[in-house]
């Protein structure tokens, strides 16, 4: 089988390295891939905006599979066209991926279903949605309507928090027009955790559980990014929650798909805030998670091309999930000034030396320059790592961290801790 990744993250790294391992796969193809992706399986440069030209490369290669890791493509539509054109591609269509694209959409969707999140407001007018913070009690969420990489959501303690933000969106546009209109929502207690479904749209297939860490600092402080490091599985989600995640929310949610005619097949991403046991939506993305694919790929025992083939073909009823009984954590190494202004182009030292057969580094902003992996992004490393219990991966991943040039990178020093409180 020829596959085609799409997408140039950790993500896309951690799937290309994934689905390599099965005996059905023959080649595999990335877009527009990186430099860690690059030594693995070949890089196609095309980017992730350009349906067209990626339809064309999977028509002329014959591809057999295609797998969509980042929302942009699957917002404007790249599972529309391939279907239309008889290609075989993992991931919803565009009128799915609402559910993702528009934070608006995403919050009728739940309240029409009964499903349980945060009340909330929309307003695409900035002088209204100034009068409601004014109002509001706090701490109170503010998010960006459309797509923002992860990075157009704060937690506001105060008006003036509040409003500084607004203004960042709304007048300022920092994201564009994902800004032009704004969700306002209570502030939910609890502990957050990342728990994602495959659905081949006729069966549903729950994953293990994971944990994102989405802040900058330590102690989930500073800004929100796109994820500093993930593990899993997450102790929070014990017997009783996973449980309880299935009935309130999984159930709810893929019977609304039914009633409304959402045809989505691929994977939901169901961010949460568990409290008690008891869950409530934060969000819903539509594909993998950054970086929590990472240690639950790192996990699976099963066979990773199938679990996309068998969604896509139809057949996921069909497929046996098996995870090794340990623990797996990520640590994201990101460029100094992340989620802020950057500099690019510097070269990560002792990179290519490193070797470890219980770890690996999967890249996200690297790009190979005359023979040097260079910072290309914001976050440009996981270190990902194994072991018989949590504290054991901790350890692992970051004894290899402490090993790489870090000078002008900047990384948690807690991820997974969480999780060693719940256990104790």
């Amino acid at each position: 089988m020829k596959v085609l990744v799409v997408g140039s993250g950790g993500r896309e790294h951690a799937i290309c390295w994934s689905i390599l391992k099965s005996p059905k796969v023959s080649k595999v193809f990335c877009a527009p891939g990186n430099a860690g992706i690059d030594s693995i399986v070949n890089i196609v440069n095309i980017r992730l905006d350009d349906l067209d030209g990626l339809l064309d490369f999977a028509l002329n290669e014959e591809i057999d599979l295609t797998i969509v890791g980042p929302e942009q493509p699957l917002a404007i539509g790249i599972v529309d066209l391939f279907r239309r054109n008889k290609l075989l591609i993992f991931g919803p269509n565009q009128h799915s991926s609402q559910l993702e694209s528009s934070k608006e959409f995403s919050k009728i969707f739940m309240k029409k279903n009964d499903i349980p999140t945060a009340n909330f407001e929309s307003f695409s007018d900035f002088d209204l949605a100034r009068e409601h913070i004014k109002r509001s009690e706090y701490p109170l969420v503010v998010k960006a309507d459309g797509l923002a990489a992860g990075k157009g959501v704060r937690v506001c303690y105060n008006f003036e928090e509040a409003n500084e933000f607004l203004i960042f969106i709304m007048q300022d546009k920092i994201f564009s027009t994902s800004g032009d209109k704004v969700v306002i929502e209570d502030f939910l207690e609890g502990e957050e955790a990342s728990f994602f479904v495959f659905t081949d749209g006729k069966s549903i297939l729950p994953l293990d559980s994971s944990q994102d860490h989405k802040r900058l600092l330590d102690g989930d402080l500073g800004p929100n990014t796109g994820g500093m490091g993930a593990y899993s599985p997450a102790p929070i989600v014990d017997q009783e929650t996973r449980e309880n995640i299935m009935v309130d929310v999984v159930d709810p949610v893929f019977a609304a798909f039914k009633r409304d005619r959402i045809d989505y097949t691929g994977v939901l991403y169901i961010g949460l805030m568990i409290k008690d046991k008891k869950s409530k939506v934060v969000e819903f993305n539509c594909r993998f998670g950054d970086p929590e694919t990472q240690p639950l790929l790192f996990r699976l025992n099963s066979d990773a091309f199938d679990l996309f083939y068998m969604t896509a073909k139809e057949e996921l009823s069909k497929y046996k999930l098996e995870w090794k009984k340990k623990s797996s954590v990520t640590v994201v190494m990101a460029a100094k000034g992340y989620p802020g202004k950057y500099e690019t182009g510097i070269p990560i030292k002792n990179l290519s030396e490193f070797q470890d057969k219980n770890v690996e580094i999967f890249h996200a902003g690297t790009r190979k320059v005359n023979g040097d992996i260079n910072i290309n992004g914001g976050r440009v490393l996981g270190v990902t790592a194994e072991g018989d219990t949590l504290k054991d991966a901790i350890s692992s991943a970051y004894r290899s961290v402490d090993k790489l040039d870090s000078t002008n990178l900047v990384y948690r020093k807690d991820i997974g801790k969480k999780g060693l409180i719940k256990i104790a």
